[in-house]
């Protein structure tokens, strides 16, 4: 709580110590939360409004947290009043306690995050190389559908479609116009290739 007036209790709030900040002098609780969708909450408190604490459970090592209460000078607006408990209750329960002592997930490192922001634009780089501006709009939506059911499909002479580097496909775009361009030399690669025209056949003769 902040400073006040007053001179009541202040406010008594109580949580799970998840860290502290000696930079900022700042203790951080989770607090566990009711009447909500939510299961916890984090709240940052200025280490100099706290003057007194209590440890109602402590945490194990591998959580390196315990549970406290902590009391904040100030009793609001005029000062004075009694001080409430933050979690609407006489302070949290056993259950409470157990949710709480759950570890957040840790932050993203550094690393983490510039990967995630390669992949982020090579998957962006990906989708331009798969728009076709020669192209009609049915060709482009028989281009996007044939990459969502195959994966492996380019452009290839402005408007032509190659699937897996099998099969071709021209305008405009229906099952007469897909050929194989990539026969294959042993009766099992012919077998393979073969299916993969009727596959690709198929997918162009069902719209949607």
């Amino acid at each position: 709580g902040g400073d006040g007036d007053g001179d009541g209790q202040g406010e008594k709030v109580s949580g799970l110590v998840y860290c502290t900040d000696a930079i900022c002098n700042t203790v951080v609780l989770r607090q566990s939360l009711v009447h909500t969708t939510l299961v916890s909450d984090v709240r940052f408190i200025s280490a100099d409004s706290v003057v007194e604490r209590k440890v109602i459970k402590r945490g194990d090592a591998a959580a390196a947290a315990a549970a406290a209460a902590a009391t904040g000078n100030g009793g609001g607006e005029g000062g004075g009043g009694a001080g409430a408990d933050a979690n609407g209750g006489g302070g949290p329960t056993a259950a409470d306690l157990e949710e709480m002592a759950r570890q957040l997930p840790p932050p993203p490192t550094r690393r983490a995050l510039e990967e995630r922001e390669k992949r982020a634009l090579k998957l962006a780089e990906d989708s331009l190389l798969h728009i076709n501006d020669s192209a009609s709009p049915l060709g482009q939506a028989t281009f996007d559908k044939l990459l969502k059911a195959c994966n492996e499909v380019v452009w290839e002479d402005s408007d032509a479609i190659v699937v897996l580097g099998q099969v071709r496909v021209d305008a405009p775009y229906g099952p007469n116009d897909c050929k194989l361009i990539r026969v294959g030399k042993t009766e099992k690669e012919r077998g393979l290739a073969q299916g993969s025209l009727e596959r690709v056949k198929k997918i162009v003769a069902h719209e949607g």
